[in-house]
């Protein structure tokens, strides 16, 4: 695990070896699971089933992708960005970093992004792939300690043409000036549930727990989890989506492949009914009925506030669903 000396990494981050899902240490590591989802928003996973040669090649195309795509068009944003800033211009709404995005789900866009060759399309197709696995495997895991169904939240996503899914690559150069912006703003993420592929080099990305920053470790070959707002109105608020940014470094490019397995366009997202009624008895006071403390709404219409809203607080983008909410049909 490469940490920076100077790091403040909570040494209780949590981190599960998904083999011990399948010996007699699967109850704890489950609790760990449940527990990371309730009062961290992220954990990491190792032995996850994607092959590190797998994880290896697709490190080093995209790293190489972008020294010959990408990286000359950034320097031209840096230069810009750094003399507006020398010269008193507010950059904190820039975001230090290189970025494209490949859609997967329901239909990729992978043949049609320019500057890929065709091992990069192809590693990332498989990639993509066993990714999506993963994050199926991971709702079931959710399910279970939730005392949902199996799929249920696989098909909460659906809406009429199955699940969005997509991969952001992003590039975190070294600035100069890492007190003048950052790598990426804090915010939550809009979606399901989100899976990450982090340099375990170049640290950066950053949670907000109890009011503190606390470090995301890179460790090699893991994979890191975080929930994303949906999710949080789903478990009816169990499960939450937190705060988290990504700093800028003076030194180290930091690679980051992020994954977000998100509902369908038309997907209606509410409270699941098992986690509103009898079934949260032991979460309340006694006398008090369950309620659902999160709207009804398409998550389309979601995302179209979303996308404005980005780097604020996620309660009033609730608020603002909840105010707007039109009956939804759901036959």
């Amino acid at each position: 695990m490469a940490i920076p000396a100077n790091a403040a990494v909570s040494l209780n981050f949590p981190v599960i070896n998904m083999e011990k899902l399948e010996t007699g240490e699967r109850g704890a590591a489950m609790e760990v699971i449940h527990d990371a989802c309730k009062n961290w928003g992220f954990f990491e996973l190792l032995n996850h089933g994607i092959s590190h040669k797998l994880m290896d090649e697709v490190e080093r195309v995209s790293k190489a992708h972008y020294a010959a795509c990408r990286e000359d068009k950034f320097k031209e944003f840096a230069a810009r960005t750094l003399e507006a800033g020398e010269k008193g211009a507010d950059v904190k709404d820039v975001d230090w970093e290189s970025t494209f995005f490949v859609r997967h789900l329901p239909a990729s866009n992978l043949a049609d992004l320019p500057d890929l060759d065709h091992h990069y399309r192809q590693v990332m197709k498989e990639f993509a792939s066993e990714i999506e696995k993963l994050a199926e495997k991971v709702l079931d895991l959710l399910c279970e300690n939730l005392g949902l169904e199996q799929g249920y939240l696989k098909r909460a996503f659906a809406g009429s043409r199955g699940p969005t899914f997509g991969t952001k690559v992003s590039s975190y150069p070294p600035c100069p000036r890492p007190d003048m912006v950052d790598g990426l703003r804090a915010h939550t993420d809009a979606g399901g549930v989100i899976l990450l592929f982090q340099d375990d080099q170049v640290s950066g990305l950053q949670l907000l727990k109890d009011g503190a920053w606390v470090d995301v470790p890179p460790m090699r070959h893991a994979i890191v989890v975080n929930i994303g707002d949906q999710l949080e109105v789903i478990t009816n608020g169990r499960y939450k989506s937190v705060m988290h940014r990504v700093l800028t470094r003076p030194d180290g490019n930091r690679m980051s492949i992020a994954s977000f397995y998100n509902p369908g366009a038309d997907a209606i997202i509410f409270p699941a009914p098992a986690l509103v009624g009898a079934a949260d008895a032991a979460e309340r006071n006694e006398g008090e009925e369950g309620t659902a403390v999160y709207p009804r709404f398409v998550f389309e219409d979601y995302m179209n506030l979303y996308v404005r809203y980005k780097f604020e607080a996620k309660e009033p983008r609730f608020k603002a669903m909840k105010a707007d909410a039109a009956p939804i049909a759901t036959a």
